[in-house]
């Protein structure tokens, strides 16, 4: 039992600081639980779990603008756009997982397709990066509709485990004329309600398998992963202010490749539990 809390320490831990970077958090906790022994239908359920705990972490660093979205939400303009916007960026994510969930889950939350997307992933950032960045949206509160609905369509590739969430929502955003803040800060509000739905649906869905004896081992993960998400929200919005993507993107590489050449050559079985 000790061991299978520290295995649920140590994917909280990775969970939360992934969850919010650009290098994917699902990608992370597969390629982690299939070197931990961590693996099948119950660690998928506290794979989205302890991501529902990364979101607590946002939603409490946020706590003060998502007060006031709220408190406005009938009177004030800026703040139905603002929860508009999110409203519509959550949609085509959420229809098509929906569609997509269990042949997603069935042939891709596996190591190595994983890896490839994380290659696939670092070169598109570094192809963000090299190209020329006109900013015309620099705040959350400039978006437009159409805007929005963009950053949404670009969420959908993070259906695809290893191409992160926060990737593709954020580098879509550059893509689209927003500020690195802007973009990564509307990555953080979009994913209260696509994670929100998320874990709600795939503990529906799992629930017969969930037991009594598994609430201490999802205590400590998820403890774990809002303790994190918190330092790495706040770092990643300190570095941002400084540096570009293209560290997360040779990391991503290197990670991909490094699993592909360990799989290539044996020294890791990396074949589906």
């Amino acid at each position: 039992m000790d061991l299978l809390y520290l295995k649920a320490f140590v994917l909280g831990v990775v969970e939360g600081f992934t969850e919010f970077l650009p290098i994917s958090s699902t990608g992370h906790l597969i390629i982690a639980g299939q070197l931990i022994g961590f693996n099948g239908e119950k660690a998928k359920v506290f794979d989205i779990v302890i991501q529902l705990a990364a979101i607590l972490a946002v939603c409490w660093e946020y706590r003060a603008r998502l007060r006031a979205a709220l408190a406005g939400l009938a009177t004030e303009a800026g703040q139905q756009r603002f929860v508009a916007n999110l409203a519509l960026a959550f949609t085509p994510a959420a229809v098509l997982g929906a569609a997509l969930h269990g042949a997603i889950k069935q042939h891709l939350f596996q190591p190595i397709p994983v890896a490839a997307a994380f290659i696939a992933g670092g070169l598109l950032i570094l192809w963000a990066e090299r190209r020329e960045h006109r900013i015309t949206i620099e705040s959350v509160d400039d978006m437009r509709w159409r805007d929005a609905l963009k950053v949404g369509f670009a969420q959908t590739l993070a259906l695809v485990p290893g191409t992160s969430r926060a990737g593709a929502t954020i580098i879509g955003g550059l893509f689209f004329g927003m500020s690195r803040r802007a973009a990564t800060e509307f990555s953080f509000f979009l994913a209260i309600p696509t994670m929100f739905g998320a874990v709600a649906f795939d503990v529906y869905q799992n629930r017969a398998i969930l037991q009594g004896d598994d609430l201490g081992m999802f205590a400590v993960g998820f403890i774990a992963s809002f303790a994190s998400a918190f330092l790495a929200v706040r770092g990643l919005l300190r570095y941002i202010s400084r540096h570009d993507f293209s560290a997360f993107a040779w990391y991503r590489i290197a990670f991909g490749l490094v699993v592909l050449v360990t799989a290539y050559t044996g020294l890791v079985d990396w074949s589906p539990a």
